[in-house]
């Protein structure tokens, strides 16, 4: 396959996001150590064993500016792996990633949240770790609420919250001012229909002044209907890159070849 990036040179053009043969590793124990006092133990006396799990193997893509790019695959297969690459939460131990632009990243329902705050104290904790002044944060305060439909919970605790609840208001937070990229891993498959609806045409609004998403689902009609493109990731290595339909029907031939 083709990649659809120039590995020789830089990005430049419409392209906000650049990846150049970006591998990301992790190192699992091969067995159960059950506390802190117990791991620094072995550890000292040389007896932590760790297998390499790669994430992502030589990956490279090129996203371009007002896309809308899904990303599939089965659980494990690296799509939220490459997504903190791009939101910055993680390096790649080989290989090159670039970022245009302002990036609101919705990696996980609930991330970037603390269950026994408010509503209230959540969202001024979620914009500061986006990047946002208190007083920035103070003058959206009500139309971040009134967007995620939750004026009568704010000043709950959010461990009373449902999961719907929660990513409404994640992506009330990440989406209150226009993101050069967003990111949404899935956070929006809690939500009721309505909401799904309302978040999309959000996100179609800011595709037509120039927002890049990066939109993982494993709802494949979802991905064909929403996507301009898609990509299709298997056990850290991208298998496919280009049409929507095409990226699903691939993925969907192989699932049912491994059957």
């Amino acid at each position: 396959m083709k990649l659809p990036i120039d590995l020789n040179s830089d990005m430049g053009g419409d392209t906000v996001i650049g990846i150049e043969n970006a591998s990301v590793r992790y190192f699992v124990p091969r067995e159960h150590v059950p506390t802190l006092k117990e791991y620094a133990i072995r550890f000292l006396q040389r007896r932590i064993h760790n297998d390499e799990f790669w994430a992502l193997k030589g990956v490279s893509l090129r996203i371009n500016r007002g896309e809308i790019f899904g990303l599939i695959g089965s659980n494990g297969a690296g799509k939220s792996t490459l997504l903190k690459l791009v939101a910055r939460v993680l390096r790649p131990v080989e290989g090159r990633v670039w970022v245009k632009g302002k990036v609101a990243p919705l990696l996980a329902m609930g991330a970037g949240f603390h269950m026994e705050l408010s509503g209230r104290e959540n969202v001024f904790l979620n914009g500061t770790m986006l990047g946002y002044s208190e007083n920035h944060m103070r003058e959206r305060f009500q139309s971040i609420v009134a967007f995620a439909e939750l004026q009568d919970f704010i000043d709950a605790p959010m461990r009373t919250y449902s999961s719907g609840m929660v990513a409404r208001l994640g992506f009330a937070v990440a989406t209150h001012q226009k993101p050069d990229i967003l990111i949404v891993d899935e956070a929006l498959a809690v939500g009721d229909s309505a909401f799904q609806i309302k978040s999309m045409n959000r996100i179609r609004e800011f595709q037509r002044s120039g927002t890049t998403t990066l939109y993982v689902s494993h709802g494949m009609g979802e991905i064909e209907k929403t996507c301009d493109r898609a990509a299709w990731l298997d056990h850290g290595h991208l298998r496919f890159v280009g049409d929507p339909t095409e990226a699903v029907d691939q993925y969907l031939n192989r699932k049912k070849a491994d059957l």
